[in-house]
């Protein structure tokens, strides 16, 4: 019985661990791959926005307020 009990919690153990590291992989896919493609995408989308308002009310006072 005792030696099930320490199989189990050694299960329990390795079975933490490697969730622990898949969490690990999937945030550094997520930072290294997404995060600068969602960055360029954000950065077009800003510059458009901000270039139609400066074509529209110039870059006085107006563009930013």
């Amino acid at each position: 019985s005792s030696s099930s009990s320490r199989s189990d919690d050694e299960e329990y153990r390795l079975a933490q661990q490697e969730w622990e590291d898949g969490l690990e992989q999937l945030q550094t896919l997520v930072s290294l791959m997404l995060l600068p493609y969602i960055g360029k995408w954000m950065g077009r989308k800003w510059s458009h926005w901000a270039y139609a308002r400066y074509l529209s009310v110039g870059l006085g006072k107006a563009f930013f307020f």
